[in-house]
């Protein structure tokens, strides 16, 4: 964690998320998600505690991140499966997948104006 205004760590958390790699708050603030390169976990926190909520199996690794724009859904990136995972913010479980083609990673939300 760090201090913005002071531009220092002010603590750590491990995450036990082997190749952590992109995290993202949801947009209420309440949960941060990590995603683990070299590790089947997308690891969930509770952002006042600091404590691990859930690990939810997502295959053999994960990159990016998205919240969808209501905040119900969070999309992540299983780049070494190929697919991208659809995650259920409130159940804290995948309830669907996207297949984009070969390791997906970076993740946008776009809106269509007609």
């Amino acid at each position: 964690m760090i201090d913005v205004a002071g531009k220092k760590v002010v603590a750590t958390l491990d995450a036990n998320a082997r190749g952590a790699n992109r995290l993202k708050f949801t947009l209420d603030g309440r949960l941060v998600l990590v995603s683990t390169l070299g590790g089947p976990d997308l690891v969930v926190f509770d952002s006042a505690s600091r404590k691990e909520v859930k690990r939810i199996r997502l295959g053999h690794g994960a990159a990016g991140i998205l919240m969808q724009p209501d905040g119900l859904r969070a999309y992540v990136a299983c780049s070494p499966d190929n697919y991208v995972a659809v995650v259920d913010l409130k159940t804290l479980e995948v309830i669907g997948r996207i297949e984009p083609g070969r390791e997906p990673d970076g993740l946008a939300w776009a809106v269509r104006k007609d």
